[in-house]
């Protein structure tokens, strides 16, 4: 997995071969405090930046970028920097559809490449799929699913969540779909991820046998 790629830092730590990533915050302050310099710092090294937030947050994140010295309207000119809403990726059918998220999002990294650019770094909020009981599941499952994508390619991706709209049950699966975390700011190897055998195992176990996940 991405075992050639050049490590790419993050605060005190490297994101390396692993670069599917769950990040838990609490708070706006807490979460531009962690990601701020990771994204200024694929920006200023020439790498794309792609975002998904929902549409009331994105003028404060264009402020956050601006005010860490992101030059905001020249980087989204130039298609380095792209902000988009949960209505246009995983929501763009109305629902959460698995399918067609893991096809926009190789389709997200490589349009980076084609773009000119050596990196993507992706990072998306998902607490909008994620507010019931079976949107929560079929996330999951997107997120486990996800794990054999990515090692396809170089490009990090950190799908970011407020702790205060998620609920328990939902927290841990998305945890345990995830080889890496970052929680308290602090990137770590995650010790709670779950192969996707016994994820699938366990949540079928849960959802019954007429629900199909899929391996």
């Amino acid at each position: 997995m991405n075992s050639t790629a050049e490590p790419i830092p993050f605060r005190r730590s490297m994101l390396r071969e692993h670069r599917h990533v769950c990040a838990f915050f609490s708070s706006a302050v807490e979460e531009y405090d962690a990601l701020l310099p990771f994204i200024c710092d694929g920006i200023n090294c020439g790498q794309r930046a792609f975002h998904v937030l929902p549409s009331q947050h994105r003028e404060d994140h264009l402020n956050w970028l601006r005010n860490a010295g992101v030059d905001v309207e020249k980087t989204m000119k130039s298609r380095q920097l792209e902000v988009a809403l949960p209505e246009d990726t995983y929501l763009k059918t109305g629902r959460f559809d698995q399918d067609a998220m893991l096809v926009l999002i190789q389709e997200a990294l490589k349009a980076g490449a084609g773009l000119g650019f050596p990196l993507t770094r992706m990072i998306a909020h998902a607490e909008m799929a994620v507010d019931d009981w079976k949107s929560g599941i079929e996330w999951a499952e997107y997120e486990m699913l996800l794990n054999s994508v990515l090692p396809n390619y170089d490009d990090p991706v950190i799908c970011t969540f407020d702790v205060n709209l998620l609920t328990a049950p939902h927290a841990i699966d998305i945890l345990r779909t995830h080889p890496m975390v970052i929680v308290g700011g602090v990137l770590i190897e995650n010790s709670f991820f779950t192969s996707p055998h016994d994820f699938i195992r366990e949540v079928q176990s849960r959802t019954g046998p007429g629900q199909s996940y899929r391996a």
